[in-house]
């Protein structure tokens, strides 16, 4: 019993942040404005990156969590570089914000297939998205 209500845990928290992550996707899609669609982004993974930021800093997170965690936060700073054109990454033209926005989504999903994080600190992930959003 106790197995399944923590998969259930694990699936909802990561489904949140794969929906989280394609709410941004369809605001971009829906905005018109370049710039527009650009902020919409940058504040997607800024606020993910707080959230994972806090959570890597909770005593309740294993050092395993942590290191999980780690690799998730440098693969948004990657994506926050490329957005930004920074740290060796040509800049995101604008006409391919649509693109990247569903390359994130994607690139998320697959962290989840990836990425192993404990049952608490995905739900922390969960908790503190919802607050800062």
């Amino acid at each position: 019993m106790m197995c399944v209500l923590v998969y259930a845990g694990m699936a909802a928290a990561q489904g949140n942040v794969q929906n989280y992550f394609n709410d941004a996707a369809c605001k971009v899609k829906a905005a018109s404005d370049p710039s527009q669609k650009r902020d919409i982004l940058v504040g997607a993974i800024q606020d993910m990156s707080k959230a994972l930021g806090t959570v890597q800093n909770s005593p309740l997170v294993s050092k395993s969590d942590r290191a999980g965690l780690d690799r998730l936060n440098a693969s948004l700073q990657e994506k926050q570089d490329e957005l930004a054109g920074t740290n060796g990454f040509a800049r995101v033209a604008d006409d391919q914000l649509n693109a990247f926005s569903e390359y994130v989504v994607q690139d998320m999903e697959q962290a989840d297939q990836t990425i192993t994080i404990g049952v608490v600190a995905a739900l922390l992930i969960v908790i503190i998205i919802i607050l800062i959003a």
